[in-house]
């Protein structure tokens, strides 16, 4: 039986764009559809169908874009695939094709629904005014598509919950894959001598904050929790957030040190040699945590989010509310006694090889249900 692989719009970057690739290498067989493909050298064994917008410039803004989405994923053309596959953070979940593809199944793996139509809480650009007066119908209109799957899978346990709410829909979890083995090796060999000098001038103990320098990140409570727990504090990453972090830092003289657009290699050492990972944001999942685990290194999370499923607290980290005060320093001085070998079982629960394994199973049992 041949599948189609639907996807929102392929980045050069990106977290769900990883999941697609180990989706597409779970079914080599399967077809790539998406609105436009702005990462070709990602899925160089794929024809990846794109629709009309990717010949228009407004494949360059997706804000532009968005009131012409939903329309467009009705309309996708004659296909003959056998099953639908839908990674769906948007409105990909939407996809219908004409032909024999029109009535096969469909199965969505949501890694949300659209944060900015359902929790604009939790993202900046669902409230603006255009997003608030199109909030309610296009609620409508997901909650109704969302009820042409067959099954859905969800990429957390905090997600399910989410697609109960909005979608008024059961779905399985999932967790999505995380390259451990990457992570797990020891790095040095692939370290260039600048990034062995990054190293040796970092602190001998610190806290690393490590992500997009954006500020639902909040890595400014990073920073709160070294200095509730006297602790060097070294934040990893890049974006447009810097110039308030470096003020912040200027507060606080010389307890931060600032590693720009680390390497793979490099953000592997910064785990290994951090005394905590610590990750603040509200995620749906949290690939990060994950990463530090694999390391070896204990990671201090939100108690709220998908950080809380991937770490266990008083096992392989810490679940915090409270980053300040009395409540971050017994956090730090809980995660510094915690057993690495620990956190390193915990992060190959969520290796890739488990989810291809665990999709693999859950797209033919639902194909042939």
């Amino acid at each position: 039986m041949t599948g189609i692989v639907v996807h929102e719009w392929l980045a050069k970057r990106g977290g769900s764009e990883n999941v697609v690739e180990e989706i597409v290498a779970t079914f080599p067989d399967a077809q790539l559809q998406s609105l436009w493909n702005d990462a070709p050298q990602r899925f160089t064994d794929l024809s990846v169908a794109e629709t009309w917008l990717a010949r228009t410039p407004l494949r360059k803004s997706k804000a532009l874009a968005l009131p012409f989405m939903p329309t467009t994923w009705r309309h996708l053309g004659r296909n003959e695939a056998d099953w639908i596959l839908c990674s769906s953070h948007l409105f990909s979940h939407h996809a219908r094709f004409a032909g024999p593809a029109r009535a096969a199944p469909k199965l969505v793996y949501a890694h949300t629904p659209a944060r900015y139509i359902w929790t604009p809480e939790l993202d900046a650009r669902g409230n603006n005014v255009l997003a608030k007066a199109a909030r309610m119908p296009l609620q409508r209109l997901d909650r109704e598509r969302a009820q042409e799957a067959r099954a859905i899978a969800a990429n957390s346990e905090f997600v399910r919950q989410r697609i109960q709410g909005c979608w008024n829909r059961d779905s399985v979890v999932i967790h999505p894959p995380v390259d451990v083995q990457a992570f797990a090796d020891d790095p040095t060999a692939h370290l260039t001598e600048d990034e062995e000098q990054i190293l040796d001038k970092l602190p001998a103990t610190f806290l690393l904050g490590a992500s997009r320098f954006i500020p639902y990140k909040r890595l400014d409570l990073v920073v709160s929790l070294g200095v509730a727990s006297d602790t060097a504090v070294v934040l990893a990453g890049d974006g447009p957030s810097l110039p308030d972090l470096q003020a912040l830092a200027d507060q606080h003289p010389g307890m931060i040190t600032f590693v720009l657009k680390p390497s793979r290699a490099l953000l592997s050492a910064l785990y290994r040699r951090a005394l905590a990972y610590v990750f603040p944001a509200i995620e749906d999942f949290g690939i990060m945590p994950v990463e530090a685990m694999a390391t070896g290194t204990p990671v201090i999370a939100r108690d709220f989010g998908g950080a809380a499923e991937s770490v266990v607290h008083g096992v392989t980290g810490v679940h915090l509310n409270d980053f300040t005060g009395q409540a971050g320093r017994e956090a730090v001085a809980l995660a510094a006694g915690l057993r690495p070998e620990d956190a390193i079982a915990r992060a190959w629960q969520f290796d890739k090889s488990v989810f291809r394994a665990s999709l693999r199973t859950w797209v033919d049992t639902e194909v042939h249900a």
